[in-house]
Formats: C-alpha cells, sequence, structure tokens
C-alpha cells in the first residue's frame, strides 16, 4: 500500500470551475487505481488530496480523468494535475490547459517532453498517435481566398474547437471594448454633425476620447518633415523602408529638376538615400462608401539620412508613370505648404493599407495562424517543440476568425471605411503573398536585405535584433536539450510532417520563396522555430500597437494593451516540466527584464521614445 498526494488546479476564468463530479484514476507501469474522490472543481482554486492505494502503481505514466453530469454538462477548464508518490522527492505532473466536457474519459500523459524516437515505453506512442488522429479530425484547413494562406475550417467563432476560443473574460473585454469604440464616435458624430471643417485645425474636434502621450505628440508634430521621416524607421510600419541602391526606374525627372537629380545622385553615392515605393498599390481598385468612388495612390518617397542621423522627405511622387501621364508630378518641401503636406498625406494614406494588409493581417495573422493550425495537427502535446509553441498560438484562431467574419469580410470594417475595401484588400493581400518569403520574416535578413543594419536612429532595427538574438538563444536553450545531433532532427518524423505542413499546406507551396520542406540540422531548425515564435510575438507587437472616424475605433481597439494581456515569456502555463527546460525559461525571461531597463534607459533619453518592442508591451501570442 502506497499514500499519494494529489493536487488539482482549474484556470482562473470565469466559468472555469464545474458543479459536475470529476473521478479520477492514476496509471502507473505497474497497474492503475480509481480514486475515490469526489471532487467538484471550483474556479481559480488547487485542491489537494491524499489517497491510499492498496498496490504499487510504479512510474507514474497517466491520470485518466472522466466529468459525470446528470441534466448540464458542466464544462470544466483544468489547469494541471500533479501527484506525488510513495517515497517519490519530487512530484509528477501532468499538464491539462483545456476544457474537460463530455463523459468520455480524458488521459493525461505525464509531462517530461519525449520526441517520437524516445519512447521505451509503447504506451506513450499510441497515446500521441492517437491524440494527433483526434485533433486532425478537430483541426482542419480551410481555404478563405484563393491564393492566400490557409486557415482554419471555421465560419464564425462559435465553429472553433473550444480550447482555441477567447475566455469569458477576453471575450467580455473584446465586445465591450467594440462597444465602447462604437460609442465615441457616435458622440463625436453628434458633436461634430452642426459645424463645417474649414481649416486643419477643425480636426481636433475629433481627438478626444482614447489616446496616448506618444499621439499627443504625434498630434502636435504631424505636419513636421522630421516626424514624416521618423514614422518610415520608427513609426507603425517599419517595414517598406529600404537604402537605395539607384535611383527607382519609376522616378521620372522633368526638364528644370536637375539640381535634385544631383542631389539625388549626391545622396546615393553617400550611401544616405532610402526609399519607400508604394508600387503594390498600383492598379488596385479603390472602395466606394455611402455612394462615393474612394481613391488610391501608390506613392514613391525619396528620402535622405542627415548627419544628425534625421531621415527627410526630398521628392514625393504620387503615382508611377503611366502612357497618359508619362512624366507624373514630382512635390517637393519647396512646394507650396499645403501641397507638399497633401503629398504627404497621400503617402501616411498607401501607407495604412500596406501597414494593414500586407505587414499586419498577412505576415503577422496569417503566418501565427497557419503556425497554429500546423502545430495542432502535426505535434502532440508531448513533443518539446509543441510545449515551446504553444504559450505563443493562444487565442490566434479566434481573433483571425473574427476578422475574416466581421472586419474583412463582405460587408464588414474594411467594405464600410477603408479605400481598399470592396475586394481591392483580396487583391491586395494576393499581390502581397508573392512577397512573403521566409526572409522577409527573419530581422536579420530583412534588415540586411533593406540596408537598414548599424542606422543609430533606427529604433526598431535595434530593438528588433535584440530581441530576434534574446528568442535565439531562448529557442536554441530548448532544441538542445531534446536535438542532440543533427541526425536526431533529421529522423524526427513528426517534426518534419510539421515543416511540410506549413510550408507545401498552409503556405501554398512556399518552398519557392525560401521555406523549408524539411529541417537537416539543429541550426535550421532553431532559425525557423525563432522565426515563428518572433512572428506571433514581437513583430506583431511592433507592428499592432503603433494604430491610432470608424477607422479610428478600430485602430484604437486593435492596438490597445489588452486586460488579460500576457507579456513575452511570462505565461503562466508549466508546458515543461524538467529542471533544466525551466532553467532555459528563466534565463529567457531574465534576459527579456535585462532588455527592458536597455530600452527604457534609452527612451528617456529621446524626445519621440520607441516603445513597440518594450517587452512588458509585447503579447505573448497573436491575440488581438
Amino acid at each position: 500500500m502506497g499514500r499519494y498526494r494529489i493536487r488539482v488546479a482549474t484556470g482562473a476564468w470565469l466559468f472555469s470551475g464545474s458543479h459536475n463530479r470529476v473521478q479520477l484514476w492514476l496509471v502507473g507501469a505497474c497497474g492503475e487505481a480509481e480514486l475515490q474522490l469526489q471532487l467538484r472543481p471550483a474556479r481559480g482554486q488547487e485542491e489537494e488530496f491524499d489517497r491510499d492505494v492498496p498496490k504499487d502503481l510504479g512510474p507514474l505514466q497517466f491520470v485518466k480523468l472522466r466529468k459525470h453530469h446528470s441534466l448540464v454538462d458542466d464544462a470544466w477548464f483544468c489547469d494541471l494535475i500533479t501527484v506525488r508518490g510513495p517515497g517519490a522527492c519530487e512530484e509528477a505532473a501532468f499538464p491539462c490547459y483545456r476544457w474537460v466536457q463530455g463523459q468520455g474519459v480524458l488521459s493525461l500523459p505525464e509531462g517530461t517532453a519525449r520526441l517520437a524516437g524516445d519512447n521505451a515505453l509503447d504506451v506513450f506512442q499510441k497515446h500521441r498517435e492517437k491524440e494527433l488522429k483526434e485533433r486532425q479530425k478537430l483541426y482542419c484547413w480551410d481555404t478563405w481566398k484563393e491564393g492566400l494562406p490557409l486557415t482554419i475550417a471555421a465560419g464564425c467563432q462559435d465553429d472553433l474547437p473550444p480550447n482555441m476560443r477567447f475566455h469569458e473574460d477576453k471575450r467580455l473585454d473584446f465586445e465591450w471594448a467594440l462597444k465602447a469604440g462604437a460609442l465615441e464616435m457616435v458622440l463625436k458624430r453628434v458633436y461634430t454633425l452642426l459645424s463645417s471643417w474649414d481649416r486643419l485645425e477643425d480636426f481636433d474636434q475629433i481627438f478626444w476620447g482614447q489616446k496616448s502621450a506618444l499621439a499627443e505628440k504625434v498630434h502636435q508634430r504631424w505636419r513636421d518633415d522630421e516626424l514624416f521621416g521618423h514614422q518610415f524607421l520608427n513609426g507603425a510600419n517599419p517595414m517598406l523602408l529600404r537604402r537605395s541602391t539607384s535611383l527607382p526606374s519609376r522616378l521620372v525627372l522633368p526638364p528644370g529638376l536637375e539640381a535634385l537629380g544631383a542631389q539625388l545622385d549626391r545622396e546615393l553615392q553617400n550611401g544616405s538615400l532610402f526609399e519607400a515605393d508604394f508600387i503594390l498599390l498600383d492598379g488596385i481598385p479603390a472602395n466606394v462608401i455611402r455612394g462615393e468612388k474612394q481613391y488610391l495612390a501608390a506613392p514613391l518617397v525619396l528620402l535622405r539620412m542627415a548627419p544628425n542621423g534625421k531621415l527627410l522627405p526630398v521628392v514625393i511622387q504620387i503615382q508611377p508613370p503611366s502612357p497618359s501621364t508619362p512624366t507624373p508630378p514630382l512635390f517637393l518641401p519647396s512646394d507650396p505648404p499645403l501641397a507638399w503636406l497633401l503629398a504627404k498625406a497621400w503617402v501616411r494614406n498607401a501607407d495604412f493599407q500596406l501597414h494593414q494588409l500586407q505587414y499586419h493581417l498577412l505576415n503577422t495573422h496569417l503566418v501565427a495562424e497557419v503556425i497554429a493550425v500546423a502545430t495542432m495537427r502535426r505535434l502532440p502535446g508531448l513533443h518539446p517543440v509543441f510545449k515551446l509553441l504553444i504559450p505563443h498560438i493562444r487565442y490566434t484562431m479566434e481573433i483571425n476568425t473574427r476578422a475574416r467574419s466581421q472586419l474583412i469580410s463582405e460587408g464588414g470594417i474594411f467594405d464600410k471605411a477603408v479605400s481598399t475595401g470592396g475586394g481591392g484588400h483580396v487583391q491586395l493581400l494576393r499581390r502581397a503573398m508573392a512577397q512573403l518569403t521566409y526572409h522577409s520574416l527573419c530581422p536579420p535578413d530583412n534588415l540586411a536585405d533593406r540596408g537598414l543594419l548599424g542606422i543609430p536612429s533606427a529604433l526598431y532595427a535595434h530593438d528588433a535584433l535584440r530581441l530576434w538574438g534574446i528568442t535565439a538563444r531562448y529557442v536554441e536553450g530548448i532544441v538542445h536539450l531534446f536535438y542532440h545531433r543533427d541526425d536526431i532532427v533529421r529522423g524526427d518524423p513528426e517534426l518534419q510532417a510539421w515543416c511540410r505542413e506549413i510550408t507545401e499546406v498552409g503556405l501554398c507551396q512556399a518552398q519557392d520563396r525560401g521555406f523549408p520542406v524539411s529541417f537537416q540540422s539543429q541550426k535550421q531548425l532553431c532559425h525557423f522555430l525563432t522565426m515563428c515564435v518572433f512572428t506571433c510575438t514581437a513583430q506583431h507587437g511592433a507592428i499592432n500597437q503603433g494604430q491610432a472616424c470608424l477607422q479610428m475605433t478600430i485602430t484604437w481597439h486593435l492596438g490597445r494593451r489588452q486586460p488579460d494581456m500576457v507579456p513575452l515569456g511570462h505565461h503562466k502555463e508549466k508546458y515543461f516540466s524538467s529542471p533544466k527546460a525551466k532553467a532555459v525559461l528563466n534565463q529567457f525571461q531574465t534576459d527579456l527584464e535585462d532588455l527592458e531597463r536597455e530600452i527604457t534607459a534609452r527612451n528617456e533619453q529621446l524626445d519621440l521614445p520607441y516603445d513597440y518592442l518594450k517587452p512588458s508591451h509585447i503579447e505573448n501570442s497573436v491575440t488581438i
């Protein structure tokens, strides 16, 4: 006979507890025993029991549980079950972190991460095979639009698997915030209804309500060329700017601008000429909103890096040359102030389109969803890569499903309020898909390709590279615990299937754009996993947090800090149980705290601080 101490932890979310009775069994290598418990789990509670078992169970392998109900199936969110057996020095952990529904038996394996080839006990191999078969029926691919990444098969959030849904606290906040933002817009509409806007200052009438200290500074300086250039390096969309290696072919200088041509040549030779080309927008059909035709520009901006590190615009071309306009007009800082300001406004409008669709929706949200679905379909819960990635895919499927049914759907927010809505946004996404390369998702490669390394005033670039390095060390620490040699990487069938699922299936044969179809070495695997974690966390944070009538409401809602926000690396779920894996996570957290202090100290010296990649501001997954 032996005494076992069992602890059962229930989630802290609303409705996590259950009034239904829960039955537990312990399963060891030498047998199993039902525990005579009348467990009715309470929200946010950890319940502890001591039970005597008449026989030696041997090393524990599983905890099995069943929830009984008579009239109502009251779902229970089980966090974690731990068991200390007779004479054991340490508890055995059985992670759950999922909803328990129905009356079937759920088997939770002991939480030590294992590769498929590491299973000395066949019971674990059978468990992981059964788990994947069930998941592949539950998590199915779907095509939202041809030519775009595949998505989870769900017409609305109610169609999603329960474990991918928002917890109730998150759902209530999300839906309340939308209503609060809509109410603010109604109040502003009433406030401005009887007044006409004759001056730029009249826009101040709607600049109240939800805002930040940085937004106040931008509000004061939005006309300045210095801020205009700064935004390309450190604004909401720092992904388009690149150092010029030659003058763009679309730039046609009309007679009389020879001095400008000479200036551009000098800046080019000095390596101080930069460009932002919005050619992706050329020919995209504009929306019609409330019967009024909208307009889209496809600008080109050339900027110079001044000796003091400020990036300043030199010339703006609103549209590329065409048969009807072989020499499009150019706008210069020396033009009348309102003409120059209008040219910059068209650039900002174009930047909004690419920011929201290419760099936010496609490059973070849709890529993160592909990673999430492939992970659920191809990696069992015991796999170390599953344990590494699962905290970074929380809520991603629901926020993307809501976007497809409310934001970018037919009749959704984009159709009602954005100039690329009405179908142009889908065409733009298809064009952007061709530019979605593996390099474009990896800051060391992307920043090098764009010539943006080593620029002191490029704060996004600096912080992104620091975060990439910290994330890479974390990933390498976990990977090297389980993959001691390259041949172990090559010989992991679950890992290789996961890689193919992402590249060939989810990203639609993306091997032509540099994505791998297999992993041949530890180094290659670590680089890919770093990309996955960085895309789902830091890159989304950099692109999402900088968002500013209906457009203002939705961008504030999407960009605000979430009340249930989990900062990067600080998830409470204990998926890894080994001390070595826990030490790697602890070091990751320490490195992030060090970077936080560095950024805080730097920002105290800056007039326009860059906070978007402060680790405490970065969500641990794509949740908004």
